[in-house]
């Protein structure tokens, strides 16, 4: 393909170019609470490092083959050069400086930003307990005994504790502008803390591909005052609809695009009552491996300790 053949082409590439990255969204570089702020931070460091090396191999890419090219006659033919101790310096302390700053400082964030670890406040936490569902999400508010689909709220400037499992395939909890993301998985109970450092509603999605209702599964994270919140579970509790046991089962089955639904009461104990139903079955096939294993050793032992058709007794 030739600029002379196709000049229109060419001329709208850039145009095409900025109109596919208008699409992108920025959420994660410009997020409003403390966990993804660090994280944003992180990742434009390790750039800014990475940087470091790509912009003058770049450079010295184009000044290299401008000096050196066949025209000029004036540059230094050396054609028996093959070792320079100031380029080996270079190439080796450069690149290991940098590999040494960039690894502490990941190691450091990595374990300040660890999703298991609470983050530091004075406020006392809001604990909420998530659970993946085909194909939404069931939120319990254990402390104030009341159950959400699709939707949270909790108060800004307060941590907020999530405990996360599945009733379905493992899924991935994450709420971009807040930072960080848990996986969700079946017999299994993940830990995520985030909090927002200012009001406003922000989009929670499912970062696994978990099926055919997969880009449904979303969820609207709000957060408001303290006042408001306290409003907000009153309405809540006001629902005429209750988490029980035949609700629970109903809403467990797989649906797509699901509404928001309140919940004015819910068990508790319902997160752990999911995370313990997979966790006897793991242990009811533990036990039904580990005895076909002991009757196929018997089996073995008897085998071998029977006499040879034809042997003398």
């Amino acid at each position: 393909m030739s600029k002379k053949r196709y000049p229109r082409l060419f001329g709208i590439l850039p145009f095409l170019g900025m109109l596919l990255l208008s699409g992108c969204n920025w959420t994660l570089l410009d997020p409003k609470g403390q966990v993804g702020i660090e994280q944003k931070n992180l990742i434009l460091i390790a750039i800014g490092l990475m940087l470091l090396v790509v912009v003058p191999v770049i450079i010295m890419t184009v000044v290299f083959a401008w000096k050196y090219r066949a025209s000029n006659k004036a540059a230094t033919y050396t054609p028996d050069w093959s070792h320079s101790s100031k380029i080996e310096a270079a190439v080796w302390i450069i690149p290991i400086l940098i590999i040494i700053v960039l690894g502490y400082v990941t190691y450091k964030s990595t374990h300040k930003l660890d999703p298991y670890r609470p983050l530091d406040s004075d406020v006392k936490p809001v604990q909420i307990d998530v659970i993946a569902l085909d194909w939404k999400w069931l939120f319990i508010y254990p402390e104030q005994g009341i159950a959400t689909v699709n939707k949270i709220v909790f108060p800004a400037n307060t941590p907020v504790n999530f405990r996360v499992t599945s009733d379905a395939v493992m899924n991935s909890f994450f709420i971009p502008g807040l930072g960080g993301q848990i996986y969700a998985m079946a017999g299994m109970t993940t830990k995520l803390h985030l909090i927002a450092n200012e009001n406003g509603v922000f989009d929670g999605i499912s970062a696994n591909y978990s099926g055919a209702g997969f880009t449904g599964m979303k969820f609207k994270a709000t957060a408001t005052t303290q006042e408001d919140f306290d409003k907000w579970v009153a309405e809540v509790k006001q629902s005429p609809k209750k988490l029980d046991k035949a609700t629970y089962d109903a809403l467990a089955k797989p649906s797509e695009n699901n509404p928001v639904e309140l919940y004015s009461e819910a068990s508790p104990e319902q997160f752990q009552l999911i995370v313990d139903k997979y966790e006897g079955m793991n242990r009811g096939r533990s036990h039904e491996e580990a005895g076909s294993k002991d009757l196929a050793t018997t089996k073995g032992v008897e085998s071998s300790t029977q006499p040879a058709a034809g042997a003398e007794e």
